[in-house]
């Protein structure tokens, strides 16, 4: 892939099972604008928590869903047709093959779940 972002995305597992996950410790390590790390896999998915703020850029995914969960902040998710708008304790599932962004007007923490194989860059197009 000949473009390059500057995010920070870490796909290791950083929980085993049966470990605490302290994701008040994540945030307060986390000096990255727009950051992604595994929490725990779950059979063939995985948690992630996303520190963002800023926009991401417009992709997709061939062949998984990705759903995401807000904590605190905002988070705006573009498609082709509409805007997302999810506060907290609110999510969305973004639907396999949908052109998608999102994008966070302040820091914004979230959950995603997706498939373990999923790349989070996805396949780059404009809008």
């Amino acid at each position: 892939m000949s473009e390059e972002f500057d995010y920070n995305q870490r796909m290791d597992i950083r929980y085993n099972h049966h470990e605490v996950i302290d994701i008040d410790q994540i945030v307060e390590e986390c000096t990255d604008q727009w950051f992604n790390q595994t929490l725990t896999k779950v059979n063939d998915s995985v948690t992630r928590i996303g520190i963002v703020e800023g926009e991401y850029h417009w992709h997709k995914h061939e062949n998984e869903d990705e759903f995401f969960f807000v904590l605190s902040g905002q988070l705006f998710i573009d498609l082709e047709d509409k805007t997302i708008e999810l506060n907290p304790n609110q999510g969305t599932t973004i639907s396999k093959g949908v052109m998608h962004r999102p994008r966070a007007p302040k820091k914004t923490i979230m959950l995603m779940v997706e498939t373990d194989t999923i790349d989070p860059i996805g396949t780059t197009g404009s809008n």
